[in-house]
């Protein structure tokens, strides 16, 4: 980085700074309803953020109930209030129910209590009855005081000085029941402990030979099922927004007598809890086994999951998203004015963006009243088109067509893993045989790679060959770092030979989304990990955000001996205070010189007498075992995507004898902000570092100086435009990258 960029950035800081400043402002936070793992996580945001560009914020604890009570339930917080709460599930500031605040009386409790204390910012952290909930309350603010004025409860410059209320929302909820929003806070933890299960179940149903009856959380709406059916490739799914056709007992018999007549020992049917026939009336995991038992003999056994997915440790994403989150919302109430709608903040692809509050309720809402009226394409529609794409991958996936109902394309299509096993390839690789299949292509696998592709090691593959791939870790058709260079001819000479027409490659410049870090515990102790990654220092990053890291050194950004001072200094100061434990991450290739010796060397000499260090270098165990739900999911969905893109183009071809020269043949697909894009090969030869094998541009380095600024560091920080509010049905018409 040249000195101009630097004072560059120092200038966008002190702009930041001048256009965000909350000196002389209060910012109250609150989680309310039902708890998710993650609402710690854009707690500790919100207070660390708030108190950085320094406001006040006040800690309101049992959410609406401890605002109308007010005395104790409304602290201060500071800096150290929110330490090591990053990895804890639930909220430390509690949640609970409240009628009072349902009523004015109630509410004018609630305004008085937040006057006392100069709160006119508030961030609730809830579903969407709390987020109306704080919509109507900010509608009433001015006549909440002015009758408080008249009460004599507060004199008329109370009600001059804190003349509005600015409210921001951040969703907090497994079900992803809210319009709006890719993902709330929760629902990837929630689809973690699910998938734990369904895991843990596979094995023992195996031995056995059972049928396994699943119940997952979602009264009013099937993400969470439906997901799960996906990641775990469930026979059957019973959804609220979607329910089964007329005649679907019989239909789900067959599918399962089908799946045993191809050797599969284990079926499982995954059942929202608020699942329905077309008639509204409820389908229970009850009646689903009896069906089973009675129509099949099968041995069939009920597993109902209740509250154990709201339980446990947040995932990385939760963290990283609600820390996303979290600072968003300070930001948003900062830049708010009176003429500001209530918003909420939420995830569109990779993008934090925001939303009025009202519209995303109206759709919520306008979501059950569908489900109400029978309507249920409208209720799938207006979930969103990520939603809609689930569960049409889901459909076509799990269910296959008799083959003399699918029409021969008469092309063949490969499918090879190359580059470093990366958890989820698997599911990548039985999405693109199930999808090419009902396509009408002749599916063929590549096995070891470029080097098994030279050598001919090349079969057909079928339907049932993929069956049970998903949650399997590494590749199943093995894969080798052997770039196709020198053996081009053999390659086409076996492109030939087999007449492949297509081939989907899975894999390339590693990627990993499995990272673990447990630092917490000990006391005045700093742990020093490496991370894998090659030049890319994504893990390592986000790594260090999702576990609340004091500093992680990557390639992307030089440093140098006194950054590594400075951070040594930081951490001393650190340990005098309640907070007695440091994390340091490093990229592996972060430096040829600073290594991870040598860094440990440094913090265990300067930090004698105040802490000690250890060091860990994770290696391989980063892409080892199971993949995570997201990987599960992103690799069925893209891979589908992928396969239609490539019929596209055959049937483009067909009967035209032409071959693929131009550039738009050889692309490579993944999410651009908020987008799923096809990229030429061509054009991302430009984009792409080729020597240190990652994007020239890197989306995000954006969220680096979040990682700083929650571990009190000064940094610049982009903002987004105060004007912009977004509408809820404004989406374009490319691709969701949602999962």
């Amino acid at each position: 980085m040249d000195d101009d960029d630097v004072s560059a950035r120092k200038g966008s800081f002190r702009k930041f700074l001048e256009h965000l400043s909350g000196a002389g402002k209060a910012i109250g936070v609150l989680t309310s309803g039902g708890d998710a793992q993650g609402m710690n996580a854009a707690v500790r945001a919100v207070v660390r953020m708030g108190i950085y560009v320094g406001a006040k914020v006040y800690f309101i604890y049992e959410g609406y109930q401890g605002m109308v009570d007010g005395g104790s339930n409304i602290v201060e917080a500071n800096w150290e209030s929110v330490s090591s709460i990053l990895q804890v599930g639930g909220t430390i500031i509690g949640s609970a129910r409240c009628k009072a605040f349902r009523t004015r009386e109630g509410r004018l409790k609630a305004a008085g209590n937040l006057v006392q204390r100069g709160i006119t910012n508030l961030c609730v952290i809830g579903g969407d009855g709390s987020l109306t909930g704080a919509n109507i309350f900010r509608k009433e603010w001015s006549g909440l005081l002015k009758e408080l004025a008249e009460n004599g409860d507060i004199d008329r410059e109370e009600v001059q000085k804190h003349a509005y209320l600015n409210v921001v929302g951040m969703v907090g909820s497994i079900d992803n029941d809210f319009c709006g929003t890719d993902m709330t806070i929760g629902t990837d933890s929630a689809l973690h402990r699910i998938i734990e299960v369904v895991d843990a179940i596979m094995t023992t149903a195996q031995s056995h030979q059972r049928t396994f009856v699943l119940e997952v959380m979602g009264r009013h709406c099937g993400y969470l099922a439906l997901v799960s059916a996906l990641a775990c490739g469930a026979d059957w799914v019973f959804l609220p927004e979607s329910p089964p056709e007329e005649g679907w007992q019989e239909n789900m018999c067959i599918k399962l007598s089908e799946n045993r007549a191809r050797k599969k020992r284990l079926n499982i049917i995954i059942v929202a809890e608020g699942a329905i026939d077309t008639q509204n009336k409820p389908i229970t995991s009850e009646q689903i086994k009896e069906l089973v038992v009675t129509q099949l003999g099968y041995d069939t056994r009920v597993t109902i999951l209740g509250h154990v997915q709201r339980g446990g440790t947040p995932s990385a994403f939760d963290r990283i998203l609600a820390s996303r989150m979290g600072v968003e919302a300070v930001v948003a109430l900062l830049q708010a004015t009176p003429e500001t709608p209530a918003c909420v903040v939420s995830l569109s692809g990779n993008q934090a963006v925001r939303l009025p509050l009202l519209e995303c309720v109206q759709m919520t809402q306008d979501v059950q009243k569908a489900m109400d009226e029978r309507r249920f394409k409208d209720a799938v529609r207006l979930r969103g088109r990520s939603f809609e794409s689930n569960l049409n991958t889901y459909k076509r996936l799990a269910i296959k067509m008799p083959d003399d109902q699918i029409p021969k394309s008469n092309c063949n299509v490969a499918v090879i893993n190359v580059g470093a096993p990366a958890a989820g390839m698997n599911a990548a690789v039985r999405s693109a045989v199930r999808v090419g299949i009902s396509e009408g292509h002749k599916m063929f696998a590549i096995y070891d790679g470029f080097e098994g592709f030279a050598k001919g090691q090349i079969k057909e593959i079928g339907w049932a060959d993929v069956g049970g791939w998903t949650g399997q870790g590494g590749s199943i058709l093995g894969t080798k770092r052997t770039l196709p260079g020198k053996s081009l001819e053999a390659i086409a000479e076996q492109m030939r030979t087999h007449s492949i027409n297509a081939l989907l490659i899975i894999g390339g410049f590693e990627t990993c989304d499995r990272i673990k870090q447990s630092a917490s515990g000990t006391k005045r102790r700093v742990f020093i990990i490496e991370t894998m990654g090659g030049y890319c220092g994504y893990l390592a990053n986000m790594g260090a955000l999702a576990a609340g890291a004091d500093a992680a050194y990557i390639f992307e950004e030089p440093f140098d001996i006194r950054d590594l001072q400075a951070n040594v200094e930081h951490l001393t100061e650190k340990m005098k205070t309640t907070i007695q434990r440091g994390l340091v991450l490093r990229n592996e290739s972060c430096s040829e010189h600073y290594t991870t010796d040598f860094i440990y060397h440094l913090y265990s000499e300067e930090g004698k007498g105040v802490f000690d260090c250890r060091k860990n270098v994770l290696g391989h165990m980063q892409q080892g075992g199971a993949p995570s739900p997201f990987d599960r999911n992103f690799g069925t969905k893209i891979s589908a995507r992928a396969m239609q893109w490539l019929s596209t183009k055959l049937k483009e071809a067909q009967g035209k004898g032409k071959r693929f020269v131009t550039d738009d043949s050889i692309c490579v697909l993944g999410i651009s902000k908020r987008n799923l894009l096809f990229q030429p090969v061509a054009q991302l030869k430009k984009e792409t570092d080729f020597e240190h094998r990652i994007p020239k541009e890197q989306w995000w380095l954006k969220l680096r100086p979040l990682m700083k600024i929650l571990a009190k560091y000064k940094a610049s920080y982009e903002v987004s435009d105060p004007g912009q509010l977004e509408h809820v049905h404004h989406r374009g018409h490319e691709e969701p990258a949602a999962i």
